[in-house]
């Protein structure tokens, strides 16, 4: 499900982010759209995983329209490393 040096990112509600999938998807990102791991906890039950090589222009593209990230974390080890929230 997640690969050695994927990101997962969390955020606030469904609605938010359904919204950004559908942002990112529509930019062309390769994103996917996750059960949230079950090491981690999250309200809407939903992530967004993509390559660690993408944060900084997915992270632009989200700022840009209004939808923070609540978490993100790293797969790296067997483990997920806390990066933000």
């Amino acid at each position: 499900m997640v690969n050695e040096g994927d990101l997962v990112a969390i955020f606030h509600s469904m609605h938010r982010v359904m919204k950004a999938e559908k942002l990112l998807k529509q930019a062309g990102k390769d994103i996917l759209l996750i059960q949230v791991p079950r090491q981690l906890t999250s309200d809407c039950g939903l992530a967004i995983r993509f390559a660690q090589g993408m944060h900084a222009e997915i992270e632009a593209l989200l700022t840009d329209a209004g939808l923070e990230i609540q978490e993100l974390y790293l797969w790296q080890q067997r483990k997920f490393v806390r990066l933000k929230g």
